[in-house]
């Protein structure tokens, strides 16, 4: 039997779209067992890729998954690396988590996460944005 991962139930909750996934089903689409499908489900929720909504259905509790909406934008990121300022920065080899130079406060990489966000969206990207104003 296939191993399930955590990509293959983030796929399955993305797919039920706004309405949602009972627990249930989820594991009942992966065919697996239901303490390996809520395993899978806590530690989706963990990492912030979806949220549980507890729910009463045919008199027993359950949740509800949805997909976060604000893990969206990773859907932009993972199929366009082009121009991405991290591959050319100058400040690469002391980029890091909790050091001074941080893909938590890097201006250059905020700005092109933006843009990416504003080109799937059909929106104006910054550098379109600032073109206007000058």
């Amino acid at each position: 039997m296939k191993r399930v991962t955590e990509k293959d139930a983030y796929e399955v909750i993305r797919s039920a779209g706004s309405k949602g996934l009972l627990q249930s089903d989820l594991w009942r689409s992966l065919n697996t067992n239901s303490r390996e499908g809520s395993r899978i489900a806590t530690k989706l929720e963990k990492k912030g890729l979806v949220r549980r909504t507890k729910e009463l259905c045919d008199g027993r509790w359950t949740y509800r998954l949805y997909v976060d909406e604000r893990t969206q934008v990773s859907d932009v990121l993972w199929c366009t690396l082009n121009h991405c300022p991290c591959f050319t920065c100058k400040n690469l080899s002391q980029c890091g988590v909790g050091h001074s130079v941080s893909p938590n406060n890097c201006i250059e990489l905020d700005k092109w996460l933006i843009d990416q966000v504003a080109e799937k969206n059909g929106k104006e990207t910054l550098d379109e944005s600032e073109e206007k104003t000058n």
